[in-house]
């Protein structure tokens, strides 16, 4: 398996700016699917502790609606370094035969105003979520989520699109 912790190539202004990603070798008849890991809750005060005027940047596109909530729930999804490392270590203990690759990231900062936190997909035919806290012996003391669109993947089998 592959782990790719990449550190961050600038002085982060706050802790909780670390993204987590990892792919599965086979899953729901597809192969090497991206799963992108999110914290699906947090602490309401915590949005209170953020200066987000320097942490949300310029639009991506300036012609199209935006959401600054959503901006900000990128932030809060996102995990601290500490919480980083006892992902990737749970990941690669309990999922070390099923993964090929674990890759972490500092977030870019500041946030372009446009983009869409993972909690707010949707699920439908070919894209959704796991659970990881739902399943059964999950001790991490952090809830943890995990998006992927299955479209993106080949199937297993090939001639089953």
């Amino acid at each position: 398996m592959e782990i790719d912790v990449v550190p961050a190539d600038f002085s982060l202004p706050v802790h909780r700016a670390w993204t987590v990603s990892m792919v599965i070798k086979s899953f729901k008849g597809r192969k090497d699917v991206t799963v992108h890991l999110f914290r699906p809750e947090w602490d309401p005060a915590e949005e209170g502790i953020y200066d987000w005027d320097a942490l949300i940047g310029d639009p991506v596109d300036p012609d199209l609606p935006v959401s600054i909530e959503s901006c900000r729930r990128i932030l809060l999804e996102s995990f601290t370094e500490e919480e980083r490392d006892a992902l990737v270590n749970y990941l690669k203990t309990r999922y070390k035969d099923k993964l090929s690759e674990i890759h972490a990231c500092a977030l870019n900062l500041p946030i372009p105003l446009g983009l869409t936190a993972l909690s707010e997909l949707t699920e439908g035919k070919s894209v959704g979520f796991i659970r990881f806290d739902k399943i059964p012996n999950y001790t991490l003391p952090f809830p943890v989520r995990g998006y992927f669109d299955l479209s993106q993947h080949k199937p297993i089998i090939e001639g089953l699109d």
